[in-house]
């Protein structure tokens, strides 16, 4: 039956035509913003997780920061420290020497103050970002340092984890000078037998004579024994160094997951919605056409009563 009040085939093609349009332009907002969940009315339940990663994400992004920080901290007080060994060595070389008979001690002292003075030197430099871990006041009460190393969240939890350094066991000098460190610490030096000041930064052995083995020995047995404290805190900042490297790459790979995590719940696979898009627009010009022939329909019925 022909109406003119009610155009059946209109109202059909038209609701198809708007169907298709609505899908049109879906496709054309996830092609243009490259996301398939752009926000909660696309899929609240994958929105809301996104969301959260991406915070996450951001707050790993501020460890992976402060691991950088911590690294380059470290690097600088392992190197100094390394520095340090080396120095250590030929201090305890010179002093070997100067168990000779007949050597000239007043000039093996010189090369050995000049070693000191480096010591001291290295120390004081290891400096970053204000942090120095070799060289400090006793009387501040800070024994260890934290390094921010990882950002968890478990059960709902937050939880931001450092690394703890214990810097008692790298100090060299106390800046207080209250003797402390390892190479201001009163060893007894100046008990010796012609040997002046107490620690590995401030003794002198030009003094001693060839019947003074005794004090060399002990001079020579004491700095092996600070060179054994330094290379235990090399070890150790090399250790910390270690760690802080591995935690750093797995950090920027946990990032890296946690973005392909987010683009496999919410990013537009862009060559399915290309195709999408083709297919759309082809349906949507024989939506259009579809429409105009079901209009037609009333223009014939106009026709019958010419």
């Amino acid at each position: 039956m022909s109406s003119l009040m009610t155009n059946a085939s209109a109202m059909t093609a038209l609701q198809t035509l708007r169907s298709t349009s609505a899908n049109l332009a879906e496709t054309q907002n996830r092609i243009s913003t490259g996301y398939r969940v752009a926000g909660a009315e696309d899929n609240a339940a994958y929105w809301s997780i996104a969301t959260t990663m991406r915070s996450d994400n951001m707050a790993l992004g501020a460890v992976e920061d402060s691991l950088g920080l911590g690294a380059a901290t470290v690097d600088v007080m392992y190197t100094a420290m390394d520095s340090t060994v080396d120095v250590m060595n030929e201090i305890k070389a010179k002093a070997v020497a100067a168990r000779t008979p007949g050597v000239d001690r007043s000039k093996i002292q010189s090369d050995i103050t000049e070693l000191q003075n480096q010591l001291q030197s290295t120390a004081e430099s290891a400096v970053f970002n204000g942090e120095n871990w070799l060289n400090w006041d006793t009387a501040s009460g800070v024994t260890s340092k934290d390094i921010v190393s990882s950002f968890t969240r478990s059960g709902g939890a937050i939880e931001i984890q450092v690394t703890t350094v214990d810097i008692t066991s790298t100090q060299l000098f106390d800046e207080g000078g209250t003797g402390t460190g390892i190479l201001d610490f009163d060893r007894g030096f100046a008990a010796l037998t012609n040997v002046t000041g107490d620690g590995i930064f401030d003794f002198d052995l030009s003094g001693v004579t060839d019947a003074d083995t005794a004090s060399i020995d002990a001079l020579v047995d004491g700095i092996d024994a600070a060179l054994g404290q330094i290379t235990d805190a090399a070890t150790l900042l090399g250790s910390i160094k270690s760690r802080v490297d591995l935690q750093t790459d797995f950090v920027s790979n946990l990032r890296d997951a946690i973005d392909r995590g987010i683009g496999q719940l919410v990013d537009a696979d862009m060559n399915a919605e290309s195709t999408r898009l083709q297919a759309l627009q082809t349906q949507e010009q024989l939506g259009i056409q579809a429409l105009t022939i079901a209009n037609q329909g009333s223009q014939n019925i106009l026709s019958l009563f010419r």
